[in-house]
């Protein structure tokens, strides 16, 4: 993908809200909730932003009602846009170390 194709999905409406609520993996209901976002319009920018591979699945829980939930997590730490020679996107992705912890606790939590 482009640094002009990543600053135009970046720069859709709720993309960004989006990362920067998925630290933690959320389900798009809880993104809809919490970032006032209409439930059709999240799930689209969630679409968008695992294409792109910005998002993950992260998980498939069984919710309250015991049926699977999917909760999606980012897969950056840090985006990084500079214009020195054109357009140029860094993007510092979510460490191997945070993903074994994150799997680590959610293991134990389900215990």
């Amino acid at each position: 993908m482009t640094s002009e194709d990543l600053i135009e999905v970046l720069g859709n409406k709720y993309n960004t809200e989006i990362l920067s609520a998925t630290t933690d993996p959320k389900s798009a209901q809880d993104l809809s909730d919490e970032l006032d976002v209409p439930i059709a319009t999240c799930y689209r920018r969630i679409n968008e932003l695992t294409e792109t591979n910005l998002l993950e699945l992260h998980d498939r829980p069984l919710s309250d009602e015991h049926r699977r939930i999917k909760v999606y997590r980012r897969n950056v730490d840090e985006i990084e846009i500079s214009f020195d020679d054109g357009v140029d996107v860094e993007l510092s992705e979510r460490s191997v170390v945070k993903n074994k912890l994150d799997d680590v606790w959610r293991t134990m939590s389900n215990s």
